[in-house]
Parts: structure tokens; sequence; C-alpha cells
């Protein structure tokens, strides 16, 4: 029987994965292009894999992938993420196959049709496991060998990676390996420390003063369920208990006590340290390409770093830091190009491609412009050394801070949280937690102190670790709190006092900023990464200041002239667990007061990609984010809405709308209009009109530097309550590859805290029309069936006000004609529609009446019948006409 405490532990979990839709630690493995139609063979093996310590035999079900059957080629073996199974694999392996390989995938211990328990990349169990499928392949004809060695690499993500790294280091029979999105120390992984006594010898280096940290508790739920999700007791040597599923006891026991009580207990701490990466990074002869995501708060880049670093000098290898991780998406099909290029080189010693960089990282485009005009684009680099691993000193560069001693409480329970993330929630979440108007929650007023730089003269790009030096003071013998660097866009306007400004009880160090009337609030701020650095101190003296040096987060991340960086001290973080007792510190800055941040000479070799100003990439997902953005804030403080009485019948009402991004960029300029009920309102304009920038202000995600949005008379801002009545799909859709249709459309759903009954759920399916293709994994969907899901997850619960940001994207004609019908149907029943494009001619067939934009302007109004005079014109005509200055 389930103790009560245990139910209520797996309880809370099951809604955390429910509400953040459980982002996959399985790779996002991309379809067989259809233009190569080469058969591909598949073979199913069964491969006797390492015995249970009680001797139960295990084995490991498994693939070969070739065309050309009996002939020797050389072999990759492909690893799945956690939770995943070999056919996960399948669709790369194919690829593979039909550029030249033969490919072996299989599905480790305790997951599918494979037998034993899971172990978590315990080099005895899983690393063992890995060597047995090489044994496989020396045995099978269509792998090449030399001599009786097998030519074989290995590739991986996730769990993957792990396993791709151990087999290297147990079996020199290994030719190559590509370790991606993988882990260095499980310990460091889910129970970080970021407090350090080492000085920075590379980018991300992090070597932690103090073997415990503080327990990753939400991450650690979703990868403990998500090895759940497969708990059935397996034919031959599966779970045991249904509590545990297929874990081994001492794993599973270990986790339970540690879930309970929020403090990692010591026989956790050394189940994970047994699958260190350390005990076999020595070892690895094999070239190493590691591959690791900027946006990834489960498996983050200084655990590459350590990899990379681990490895011996004499091991060719190299480290390039992408887009994607566990927060943004795992897709290794991406990465193919590299991954061959890598296996190429090494497996068919063909070197006619250049040669991987020593490093090379992507550094995204930025989400808030600064004063320099400046096009922030991502832009690739490459550095043909990295210190740390081949010699040299790190070059820093300090940046001052400026901000006195502060009081930062701990509250009682642990309550309220600070949000600066959450775990496993997508790219969406990874947005929303970025973007401005995550800061409201990540900084929270009394438990947070604030260091920030002055405006900066010249662009800083942040690559890997920065440092800084705190004092802190306790009133008991410990202290937990959560570093984080943000970045503040130079549009500010003035708010009631903020921490670091007179919030809480000043010391005198603050006294004179405390005593300003207000404080200066960024509009705009961005978390890079959405990461932050948990700092436990232990045995300190009550009441006594402790200095200690924190390494912050290791990102990639561009800040432009104009901007701002800010140190925010935290002492709650949601993604972890929090101290309940309830105390007070006072954080300040400790020795010369800065922040120092590594510097790499690198060479560019690309920018790419279209810069769009403050891409807040929030509601991909039908405003999934927004609605819990604006849950929470609207528990944290009542807000005063305006309201129109006048405008209560009317759905929408946009007055005086305008927006300026930094550098003076006029994006939209005095916008107005009004959508009544049954009317679908096409918003029409050119690329760059403004568009989607007023759509955004419209559901509260960028706030309008002047005028005022109502919804049924009621003023609109993130958070707003009236926005329980809109639904949006706005920047395409976002949803989460390892779910299927209908599990995404219930995860959001479920987010939304509203009954069941309430969702019509029939109705949206039959508005996607993807027929069985719902019950089917989102990773396979074309863009035009991810296109109508999104659609259809908008129209959830059938609010009376819906956004469509270029519906018919991706869509066929006969989909744009059905798409058509369902709008014009949906506005029939009193609701009203308001669809962004920039094609006039679908414009003209769907809606009734046309807001014209161009250069941030409306220039014309009106119903579309008016406007081209009973179909005697088209809008085309009208609008170019209009552009050119005619009179209509």
């Amino acid at each position: 029987m389930r103790h009560p405490q245990v139910r209520r532990v797996f309880r809370t979990l099951a809604i955390v994965v429910a509400a953040v839709g459980l982002m996959p630690i399985v790779p996002a493995y991309a379809d067989t292009p259809a233009d190569d139609t080469t058969p591909v063979t598949e073979t199913v093996l069964k491969v006797r894999g390492t015995p249970e310590s009680d001797g139960n035999p295990v084995t490991l079900d498994a693939s070969l992938f070739t065309t050309k059957p009996g002939v020797p080629q050389p072999a990759i073996l492909l690893a799945h993420g956690f939770g995943g199974t070999k056919a996960d694999s399948a669709p790369i392996a194919q690829q593979l196959a039909r550029r030249g390989y033969t490919v072996l995938t299989y599905t480790a211990r305790g997951f599918g049709d494979s037998g034993g328990l899971i172990h978590l990349g315990n080099p005895t169990y899983e690393g063992r496991d890995a060597v047995r499928m090489i044994d496989a392949a020396a045995t099978q004809p269509e792998v090449a060998k030399e001599g009786d060695d097998p030519v074989i690499g290995v590739a991986g993500a996730s769990y993957g990676g792990a396993a791709a790294l151990l087999a290297a280091g147990l079996d020199q029979r290994v030719d190559a390996i590509v370790p991606a999105f993988t882990w260095h120390s499980l310990t460091q992984a889910l129970v970080p420390q970021y407090a350090v006594s080492a000085s920075q010898v590379s980018l991300a280096a992090i070597d932690p003063a103090d073997d415990v940290g503080v327990f990753k508790q939400r991450w650690a739920g979703v990868f403990f369920l998500s090895g759940l999700a497969d708990g059935a007791p397996s034919q031959n040597g599966g779970g045991r208990s249904p509590l545990c599923g297929r874990f081994a006891n001492d794993l599973c026991q270990e986790y339970l006590q540690t879930a309970l009580t929020g403090t990692p207990s010591p026989g956790l701490v050394n189940v994970l340290d047994r699958s260190s990466m350390s005990r076999v990074l020595s070892r690895i002869t094999a070239p190493t390409l590691i591959v690791q995501g900027e946006s990834d708060t489960l498996f983050t880049l200084d655990q590459a770093d350590a990899n990379f670093r681990g490895l011996p000098t004499s091991t060719p290898a190299a480290m390039t830091w992408v887009a994607g991780g566990h927060d943004g998406g795992i897709d290794l099909d991406a990465l193919l190009p590299q991954l061959e290029g890598w296996f190429d080189r090494y497996l068919k010693h063909d070197e006619s491609g250049n040669a991987a960089p020593t490093f090379s990282a992507v550094v995204p485009a930025t989400a808030l412009l600064g004063n320099d005009q400046g096009r922030r684009e991502p832009t690739s680099i490459t550095a043909a050394d990295y210190p740390g691993r081949d010699g040299g000193t790190l070059a820093r560069l300090a940046v001052p801070l400026t901000g006195g001693t502060q009081d930062v409480v701990s509250p009682p329970g642990g309550v309220p949280t600070a949000m600066t993330t959450l775990p496993g929630g997508g790219s969406a979440a990874a947005g929303a937690a970025a973007a401005g108007a995550a800061y409201p929650l990540a900084v929270l007023p009394g438990q947070t102190a604030v260091f920030t730089s002055d405006v900066l003269t010249e662009p800083l790009t942040l690559l890997g670790s920065g440092r800084v030096r705190l004092e802190v003071t306790s009133t008991t013998t410990s202290a937990t709190v959560f570093v984080g660097l943000w970045d503040l866009g130079p549009d500010v306007a003035p708010a009631t006092p903020e921490p670091g400004s007179g919030s809480g009880q000043p010391t005198p160090e603050n006294s004179a900023e405390a005593s300003q009337p207000t404080s200066l609030v960024p509009q705009t701020a961005v978390l890079p990464q959405s990461v932050v650095a948990p700092v436990q101190l232990h045995a300190l003296t009550p009441d006594q200041p402790t200095t200690v040096e924190v390494a912050l987060p290791a990102v990639a991340h561009q800040v432009p002239i104009g901007h701002r960086l800010r140190v925010v001290v935290s002492s709650t973080d949601a993604a972890y667990a929090n101290r309940k007792d309830g105390t007070v510190y006072q954080i300040g800055l400790a020795g010369t007061p800065q922040l120092t941040v590594p510097q790499l000479p690198t060479v560019q070799v690309v920018s790419q990609g279209l810069d769009v100003p403050l891409p807040l990439v929030l509601v991909v997902s039908g405003l999934v984010v927004a609605a819990i953005l604006g849950a929470v804030l609207l528990r944290r403080r009542e807000r005063s809405g305006v309201v129109r009485e006048e405008l209560r019948a009317t759905p929408l009402v946009v007055e005086n709308l305008a927006k300026t991004y930094g550098g003076g960029v006029r994006a939209v300029d005095g916008v107005s209009f009004r959508a009544e009920s049954g009317q679908v309102v096409g918003l029409l304009g050119p690329n760059g009109a403004g568009k989607t920038t007023v759509l955004r202000m419209l559901v509260g995600l960028i706030r309008p530097d002047s005028g005022m949005v109502f919804v049924h008379g009621e003023s609109v801002s993130e958070g707003s309550e009236v926005l329980r009545e809109v639904g949006a799909f706005i920047e395409g859709p976002g949803f989460l590859p390892h779910l299927t249709g209908r599990q995404n459309l219930d995860a959001y759903w479920e987010v939304t805290g509203r009954p069941l009954d309430e969702a019509q759920l029939e109705s949206a399916l039959a508005v996607a029309g993807l027929g069985e293709a719902i019950d089917r994994r989102v990773r396979g969907y074309s863009q035009g069936m991810r296109q109508r899901l999104g659609i259809a997850q908008a129209m959830l619960g059938k609010p009376p006000l819906l956004l469509l940001d270029e519906p018919a994207n991706g869509l066929d004609p006969p989909q744009i004609n059905a798409m058509r019908t369902v709008l014009h149907d949906y506005a029939a029943t009193g609701r009203t529609v308001v669809v962004s494009s920039h094609l006039l001619s679908e414009v003209e067939q769907t809606c009734t009446h046309v807001v014209m934009m161009s250069g941030g302007k409306v220039v014309l109004t009106g119903s579309v019948v008016e406007l081209t005079q009973d179909h005697t014109v088209s809008l085309e005509h009208v609008f170019l006409d209009m552009l050119a200055g005619a009179d209509r």
C-alpha cells in the first residue's frame, strides 16, 4: 500500500507533467525525406544484455537497417533518449542507411520490449549493454571490419548521448562518437551547486565548492515520471513494483525519499555519482564530437564543457553549442550534416569535407534591440583553441555593477515562489520564461537583491559562464539562493520601487537609492536561456557575513548597445526544492563590485536569419504560457484595469496603439479599429507592416507605448482576466513533438484549469481534420497538419474572440477552402474572428471586413463588399491603388 505522502508526491508530479506537457527527453527525429525512396531493409535482432545483479537475464530489442543486405559497410549504433525505444531512432537510421551506413538501433534496458531495470546510465549495466551491442554488430555480415573489429560509431541524444560516451570509454573498438544533449555529472545536473572555489579555466567550467547543491525538483520529477510511462513489467526481467515501475530498487527508493523531503539523500548522490561520465572519459580514444543545446535547463552547457575538458588531449575532439535542448526541442535530424560529416571522416576516412572546428557555437538572435539601430541576428562563431583543453589562459572582461546590501526574505513555506522557467515546457515555455513578461514573476519584491551595470556603449557577446562575488549574511546556519543574469532592454517606465531600490528594509548602503520615490523597472528584459545558478551554503555563522564566488550559468547571448546587465539574487525558484523554514538574508557585492565574463578569440563565419524586434515567442501553442502567466499574476496582485461600459457589447476595440522598438523603429503608429460580433476581420498588410506586433499587444504580450485595447469593455494587459475570452494562434505552432495531437490539446486545456466539458474537444478535432493522425505523435506531422492543430487549439472552448496570425501558412488549397468555411461558420454564431495575412486574395475570400496596414499605420478600413464595389474590383487593386495615392 502506498504511503499517503508518496501518493501526494506522484499526484503533484503528474499535474506538473500535464501542465508543462513533458518536453521530450526522447530526441525528435524527423521523417525520411520524401524524395529519397531507396528501399531500406530492417532486420529485428534480439541481443543478450548484461544480467541484473540477481543473475536475471536481460534481452535487448534491436534492429539493423541497411540498403544492401549482406554487403559490409561502416556501422553506426544509435541510442535513444530517456523514456523512448528503438522506434524513435528508426527515421534517422533510415536516412543514414541511405547514405551508405549499416545502422543498428536498440531499446535500452528497462524500456519497451527490452528486459532489465533502469540504472540511469550506470557503466555496469547500460554501459556494458552498449558493449554487447557492439559485440552483436561484429557478427553481422553487413558491418565492415578491420581484422576482427567492426568499423563502428555511436551516436545518441540525452540518455543516448551518455550511452555513446560509455560505449567509447568501455570498448576500444569504437571508432567515433557523437554524444549530444547529455550529462557529465547527474549529481550536478539534478542537485546543482554553483558556489565555486577554483578559478575559471574554460568558458563554462563549473567546479562546485560543495558536492551537494539544491534539488532540481521539477526536472527530477519529469525525468522520473517519463521512466514510469513505460512502467509495466516486461516479459523478461521487467519492473517489480508499480510505484517504481522498472527503475532499479535502490535508485527508486532514494529518489522517493528525496522527493518527499526536498533534500537529496546521501544514497541518491551516491547512485547518481555512479553514472558520472568522469568514470570513463579518460579512456576514450575515439574521435568525439560533443553537441550541447543552448535551451536546456536540465543538462546545461557546463556539462558539455566538463566532458570536453575530461577527454584525453590526444583524442581528436570538437564541441558545438547549438539551438535547442530539453527546453527547446531535441532534433538530431537538424544536426544530420554534422553527424554525417564526422562519421564520414572517421569511419569512411573521407576527408573531402571541412573538418569540424575545435569549438563552435550559435549565438541566437537577441530578443531586444538596442540603441545602435542593430539588426541582431543569429551568429555562428568558431574557435581553433579552447582554454581548459588546448592550453592558454582564459581572458575575462569586467563589467562594473552598482547596488548596495539588500534584505532578502526567504518566505515561510517557500511561497510565493519566483518562476524563471517551466521545466520540460518546450519552446513556448522557454520563450515565456526568457521574455520581459516573465520579469515580474522572477523578480519578486522583498525576495530578491539586484545589482545593475551601466548602459553598455559597446555590444557584448555573452559566451560561457560569468562570475560574481557575493557577501551573504543569514539569520540561520545555511542559505539557499538562485542567481541569474538578466539583459535589460533600453525601454523603461516609472513604477513602484523594485528590489534593490527601496523594497524591503533598506540598509545604509542602499538608503540613497531607497529614498527615491520611484525606480526604473524594465518593460523588456530577457533571462538568457531561462537558466539560473542555485547556490547552497552550509555551516554559516548566523548574522555573520560569508563571501562566496558564484559561477553564473553558461549562456550564448548578444547584448546590444543601450542595454544593461542585471545580476538578480532570489531566495526562491519554482524549478527547485525551496527551503520552508523562513529566514532573512542580507546580500551585497563582495570585493570589487563587478561581474566578470569570459572572452574567447573567435572567428565569425556566418550571420543568418531575419531579425524581428522583440520576438517574445510566447503564444505558439494558443496562449498556453499566457494563461499560466496570467493566472500567476492575478493571484499575486489585484489588477485595476480600465472598464468602459459603453464598449461592453463590442468584442474588440483598439485605440491609438503605438510601439517603438530600440533604435527608434516605429513598428506600430496610432493603430485604431473595431471588430464587431459576427465579423471576420482581416488585418491585411505586407510583411513588416506591424500586423503581428499589433496581435501581440492585443493579448498583452507586448506593452504598447501608448493606446489601449478593450475586450468587451475591459482593458487588456499581461495577465488580464478578460483574456480568458480570447483564443489565439500567433507566430506558428509549437507543440510537444513526443505527444500525439490529441494529447497536446488535452495538455493545453489542462493548463487552463477549466472543466473538461467546456473544451468542446470534438468540435476542435473536427476543425483539425486530422482523422486517425490525431493519435499520432506530432513529430511526424507536416507543417500543414501542425497549422490545423494550432487553429483547433485556439478554438478550444469556443472563445468569443479568436485571433489567428497567418492561418493559411502551410495549408494546401482544399485545406484553405475548408478553413474559410470553419471561420465563416464560427462568426455566424455571433463570435468574432480577427485574421492577419499578407495574402490579399485570401483576405478577400475569407473576411467580411478588412483593416489595411502599411508602415505600422492603418491606411484603410471597411467591409470587403464596400471596398471592392460589390466585387467589381479586387482588394489587391484597392490596396495597390491606395498605396500609390489613388483616391477611392
